[in-house]
């Protein structure tokens, strides 16, 4: 039997697949450093974890409202509002298991079959995955390495064609750790109202940030009024396997947002909405201690990444991936991983994963130990090395 092409054309998840075979090395004795998994490696608060169990003891364990429990809404609602200084309504925040779902609605919402959907290259795989989900054709404009991974605005602008429908963005960015800036932001605004397209923005990493808060697409009313933001708490609070996330729509993308998750998940875990309410009104200290461990693991990193030879590596503004070119070593970013996890014991994942612009390119996540991220840099020292002698000798 055959399954439809859009599921088969639907990717795996690279830097699940390369966890899995790290573990198969560790399983035989092999002592690996995970770099590949965008998964802080700080426990959950303790007191999100108390929220949770006390919604557990009270019976919060049955059905909610698809569209998220109130308290939580409201909850988000006022974190936003403070944070991006505008007015959000409850009414149109939305609450899903985890992110992928709002990308999937997003798109599902936004395109139709022989629409155009653009991402950034390189991109999160979901982005351009779930435009041709949709039957629309993915369009990259490409984030070049060479300009510090900074946006071109005319190439943007060219990419658009009447049937134009979706530009997805993600800042701070997965893989890069670049930030859109306000002047960037407000060209957007102009080519989205000029052209009547949606804008689909991850801001799932907008409290990991080094330098200023990054801006958010909430921030700029042309914006506003045709974009779905979507962030969550996985990556702030260390949420990862809790699966919450959330939307936040323009009033008349409530009720069909709703109704997709009604008809595909019913509703998020009712006890985890109320550990969410406590993770957003509770401290915010420990959000602010990793983040400051994640700048400490960064620069680390960076540093000693800019003193191999063949590798050059940008500071990241934001999230926690540094993404290193190492094409002046002479073979490709997919050999060069292997053999740093094979010969090394260094889990990475290649930056061909991320699309066309992430050839050459690793994509380390700084998400285990300053102890860790040293002796994987010193592996990699060695394989930098090998490769080296080995092009010597040829």
């Amino acid at each position: 039997m055959k399954t439809t092409p859009r599921v088969g054309g639907l990717p795996t998840e690279p830097a699940i697949e390369t966890f899995l075979k790290a573990q198969q090395l560790q399983s035989k004795g092999v002592d690996v450093v995970h770099l590949e998994i965008g998964e802080p490696d700080f426990e959950t608060p303790a007191h999100i974890r108390e929220a949770a169990k006390e919604s557990l003891d009270r019976g919060q364990t049955h059905y909610c409202d698809s569209q998220g429990i109130l308290e939580l809404r409201e909850a988000i609602a006022e974190r936003v509002s403070q944070v991006r200084h505008v007015n959000v309504d409850p009414n149109c925040v939305a609450v899903t298991p985890g992110l992928r779902p709002v990308l999937f609605y997003g798109a599902l919402l936004t395109l139709d079959v022989g629409d155009e959907g653009i991402y950034l290259d390189p991109a999160f795989a979901a982005f351009p995955s779930v435009i041709r989900f949709a039957g629309a054709k993915a369009v990259p404009v490409p984030l070049r390495g060479r300009n510090g991974f900074r946006l071109d605005l005319d190439e943007l602008e060219s990419a658009i064609t009447p049937r134009t429908r979706l530009l997805t963005l993600n800042s701070p960015h997965n893989p890069t750790g670049g930030v859109l800036t306000d002047a960037e932001l407000r060209a957007i605004a102009r080519l989205a109202e000029e052209h009547d397209l949606f804008v689909l923005s991850d801001e799932t990493y907008e409290e990991i940030f080094y330098d200023e808060r990054p801006h958010s697409v909430l921030e700029y009313p042309e914006l506003r009024q045709r974009s779905i933001v979507l962030s969550g708490f996985s990556k702030t609070y260390c949420m990862t396997g809790w699966r919450l996330g959330y939307a936040i729509l323009p009033p008349a993308l409530v009720d069909p947002f709703v109704r997709l998750t009604a008809n595909s998940v019913t509703c998020s875990t009712t006890f985890v909405q109320h550990a969410a309410v406590r993770a957003l009104r509770g401290s915010q200290e420990s959000v602010r201690t990793m983040v400051e461990e994640f700048r400490g693991r960064r620069d680390i990193l960076v540093q000693r990444l800019n003193g191999m030879r063949g590798i050059h590596c940008h500071t990241p503004s934001g999230a926690f991936y540094a993404f290193p070119d190492v094409s002046g070593l002479g073979i490709s970013d997919v050999e060069f991983a292997r053999r740093l996890l094979d010969d090394a014991g260094g889990d990475t994942l290649a930056g061909s994963v991320f699309g066309e612009q992430g050839r050459g390119y690793l994509r380390l996540a700084y998400t285990t130990s300053r102890a860790g991220i040293l002796k994987a840099l010193d592996r990699m020292d060695r394989v930098v090395a090998d490769v080296s002698a080995a092009r010597a000798a040829s």
